[in-house]
């Protein structure tokens, strides 16, 4: 049973999910992890028949605390403001430094087929939605306090009051201390010392707490959700949800002031890029939007949700780790739409969909698309319908599209210069450092084109071939290949890559590097003593033999070649001086 089964089946009755983010950057992708939690846990309680709406909230309300990296000459003066209250950066259409980020946030939900029902705590406060909330959790300040201090063994003094006012001289929230509360006004000051990040004015005064004249700390704004939404599932991260946390703070408080239990909590580890946790303010990581145009809708609804959400998902964005990502998505979808996927299989790639998979069943290897958009004189589209044997579907066009732009966006901002695939015009110097039996294989296998077929699979078959009967390894043979065309020790499928290269261009590179004939026999050969101990382990899979004998000067190369009940063919070779091999060597 896939995760979001377990928790659809905690549900009774219609449910209302609840996620939210603070608008004060550029919002970072570790925030995608709890978007795409919550919105595959809607996707799951609808396909079960079960009501429910996902609202998502923009914290507008909250103080500017952090100054985006790069705008402190932009933002430094408005510290301490809520942030629907700080104008947008220079050249922004916004209306304000909230709408400002949360419209690109936004935008990456429509992309990722996030369906939710929008508020801004703006709104929720000056309209006096939170009133009622504000006043019982005035009223009962001091079991606020008393919470706080028995369940994260945190000291509030008492003339302590939960809740922030706008300063009318300063307009500052972040620097305001309400300290008495007597059931319509709050008596409050805005402190200098208050924050390390914002300075407040010193004023005094006394103001209501309603219709947006301020706000409740982010504990207590949670109680307030809650209670007046009223919320049933909403999950928190990792930060949040230990012993003690804030999780624990706002349902201690929720139960002692509004005996309701608190919603269901799905707890969720960090997204890592890298092994780092990210932060939008020090401009460390990725944004949202930045891995939205590296990844496909569906790739990144399936990096985020595939896992547990108390397993964290550690993203690398080098070659291999993206390379595997979308290996691993095309398996799971490769066996949804053949009919093969278990059970979870299926239920993920389903919801890793923005939208149905239906005539969608042929998916474009991405470590060979990268290939072929660094190939100019390629056509990627034509040459991936060529491998697909028929022409795409509008959807699987739609999707080798998205494919190509990720590529593009791969190879320009995230591959390292070892990571880009360009075809050497002339022999890379780090060619010389191939091996004679390398160098050998190269040459074999340009013998060997002129009668093999121009396609992936064939060329493939016959790399394999020619590395048996050299005979070198097979990973040697592959660094070999990629060494000599792309100046790398890895690449594309190494038949794909072969298929979009001209012929004689390619005979000529292969026999390019020369190589001493007698130092690779000695290279690839074994004693008489291991050939018959080989011999007589594979046996029973060898059909027939045959030797022939090799001579360069004084030294004899003695050749077997063995074909095998499978059909393959394996080269074992013994070498002497002054006289071939014996006869009778595997008599």
């Amino acid at each position: 049973m896939f995760w979001t089964e377990d928790v659809a089946a905690k549900c009774v009755g219609p449910q209302i999910i609840n996620d939210s983010k603070t608008p004060s950057g550029r919002v970072h992708v570790g925030a995608m992890r709890g978007v795409l939690i919550h919105d595959a846990i809607f996707r799951t309680l609808r396909e079960r028949g079960i009501e429910a709406r996902y609202l998502f909230g923009v914290d507008d309300y909250d103080p500017l605390d952090e100054i985006p990296a790069g705008k402190g000459a932009h933002f430094e003066q408005f510290l301490g403001q809520p942030l629907c209250n700080v104008p947008p950066p220079d050249g922004s259409s916004a209306s304000d430094m909230a709408e400002h980020y949360i419209s690109e946030f936004f935008q990456v939900f429509e992309e990722l087929g996030v369906k939710v029902e929008k508020y801004r705590m703006r709104d929720i406060y000056r309209s006096g939605k939170f009133n009622e909330a504000i006043d019982i959790i005035l009223r009962n300040a001091e079991t606020v306090r008393r919470v706080y201090k028995e369940v994260s063994n945190s000291d509030r003094s008492e003339n302590w009051f939960p809740f922030q006012t706008v300063c009318e001289k300063c307009g500052r929230i972040g620097t305001t201390e309400v300290f008495a509360y007597d059931g319509k006004e709050v008596s409050y000051r805005c402190r200098p010392d208050m924050v390390k990040w914002a300075r407040g004015c010193g004023h005094e005064g006394k103001v209501s707490p309603f219709d947006g004249r301020g706000k409740l700390p982010w504990k207590l704004e949670w109680v307030a959700k809650w209670i007046s939404f009223p919320v049933t599932i909403e999950g928190a991260g990792k930060d949040h949800s230990t012993k003690g946390g804030s999780r624990d703070v706002s349902a201690a408080c929720l139960r002692a002031i509004f005996q309701k239990e608190p919603p269901l909590n799905v707890p969720y580890e960090f997204f890592l890029v890298g092994g780092a946790k990210m932060s939008s303010s020090k401009g460390i990581g990725a944004s949202a939007r930045d891995m939205a145009n590296l990844l496909p809708p569906e790739l990144l609804r399936f990096l985020m949700i595939r896992t547990k959400p108390n397993s964290p998902v550690n993203f690398d964005v080098h070659e291999e780790g993206i390379v595997k990502l979308f290996n691993e998505y095309d398996r799971f979808h490769d066996r949804t739409v053949t009919g093969k996927a278990t059970a979870d299989e299926a239920f993920v790639t389903r919801l890793a969909a923005p939208a149905s998979i239906e005539g969608h069943e042929f998916n474009a290897n991405f470590q060979l698309v990268t290939a072929l958009i660094q190939m100019p004189h390629l056509d990627a589209v034509k040459e991936i319908e060529k491998r697909a044997g028929r022409p795409l579907t509008a959807s699987e066009r739609a999707h080798l599209e998205a494919r190509i732009r990720s590529a593009q966006v791969w190879v320009d901002g995230y591959a390292t210069e070892e990571e880009k695939t360009r075809l050497q015009e002339t022999l890379p110097a780090r060619a010389a450092e191939l091996t004679q039996a390398q160098r050998a294989f190269l040459h074999a296998l340009a013998d060997a084109l002129p009668d093999t077929t121009w396609e992936d699979d064939a060329l493939q078959s016959k790399i394999f071939e020619v590395a048996r009967l050299t005979p070198v390894e097979q990973s040697l043979a592959f660094k070999a290949l990629y060494r000599v065309i792309l100046d790398k020790a890895a690449g594309p499928k190494a038949g794909n890559l072969l298929a979009f290269l001209d012929r004689d261009f390619l005979q000529r590179r292969l026999r390019e590097l020369p190589f001493d004939r007698v130092q690779f026999w000695k290279e690839t050969s074994v004693t008489a003593d291991e050939l018959r101990a080989w011999h007589t382990k594979e046996a029973a899979k060898i059909a027939s033999q045959e030797h022939r004998v090799n001579v360069e000067g004084a030294v004899f190369s003695t050749e077997y070649t063995f074909t095998l009940t499978d059909g393959k063919r394996v080269l074992r070779r013994v070498v002497t001086e002054g006289t071939p091999a014996p006869e009778g060597v595997l008599a």
